[in-house]
């Protein structure tokens, strides 16, 4: 069950910020998709973890498979770890940059993508090559 918290939380939380661009007088969705990412990170660093200390190798198809899903794990991490780090700065800083908060959201946009590859990866190893991550 570890592994679908980041997706949920990451994808979400995106939604969230995507939405207080529209709804700007409610502060409320920005803080929870702040929330939601910090979640998002430290679940995906737990998921991540997992499947690096319990899945074994994997040859042939399953294992480029498996090599892709790792790929996009590690770019997943990356992108939410920077974006975590980029958002806890400004939001310690009160700072309003336009830039940084673009940077940020086009950042949390690929990690939410990303996410989105890394668990379709995952679930195809799962369901098709009967491989529990």
């Amino acid at each position: 069950m570890l592994v679908h918290f980041p997706i949920a939380l990451v994808v979400f939380g995106f939604i969230a910020e995507i939405a207080a661009l529209y709804f700007k007088k409610e502060i409320y969705l920005s803080r929870m998709g702040f929330i939601l990412l910090i979640f998002g990170t430290l679940s995906a660093f737990t998921a991540w973890l997992t499947g690096t200390l319990f899945t074994s190798e994997m040859a042939g198809t399953a294992g480029a498979i498996k090599e892709t899903h790792e790929l996009f794990a590690w770019i997943t991490l990356g992108t939410l770890l920077a974006t975590s780090i980029l958002r806890i700065v400004t939001q310690a800083k009160k700072n309003e940059n336009a830039g940084l908060k673009s940077v940020a959201l086009i950042l949390y946009g690929l990690a939410a993508v990303s996410v989105s590859i890394t668990g379709f990866y995952g679930g195809t190893l799962v369901y098709n090559y009967m491989m529990a991550l």
